[in-house]
């Protein structure tokens, strides 16, 4: 049985290449049949937003829509609420199969026996 991985990207355009990283590492594990949870906080809170996640470019990477679109099919993608909330984001406003999550989610996640935790 694959491990649990939890992925937390808090970073956007501003630091392209550790955030492609984290999308990256989250899409990859997913591929290889981990259970994955994906954390959007920071400025990568904007890539719950549609659109967002497919004006990003990194040279040489693997477009990061594609790299969510792996992680929202095959995993859970989840937006932290107090995030969204300090750029106006709704439930209304995120692409479907991304919820909306505070921290007692996020800490009840990573304090799970078998959980890998990273941050980005």
């Amino acid at each position: 049985m694959a491990r649990s991985l939890v992925v937390k990207v808090t970073c956007g355009a501003e630091d392209p290449e550790r955030c492609n990283q984290a999308f990256t590492v989250a899409a990859a594990a997913v591929a290889s049949g981990a259970t994955v949870s994906l954390w959007l906080t920071g400025e990568a809170a904007w890539f719950a937003v549609p659109g967002r996640a497919e004006e990003f470019s990194l040279p040489l990477a693997t477009p990061l829509a594609d790299l969510l679109d792996a992680v929202v099919t095959g995993g859970t993608v989840t937006l932290c609420s107090q995030c969204a909330a300090r750029r106006e984001i709704t439930e209304a406003d995120v692409r479907p199969g991304v919820g909306i999550a505070g921290a007692a989610l996020f800490a009840e996640a990573v304090l799970t026996d078998g959980v890998q935790a990273l941050v980005y």
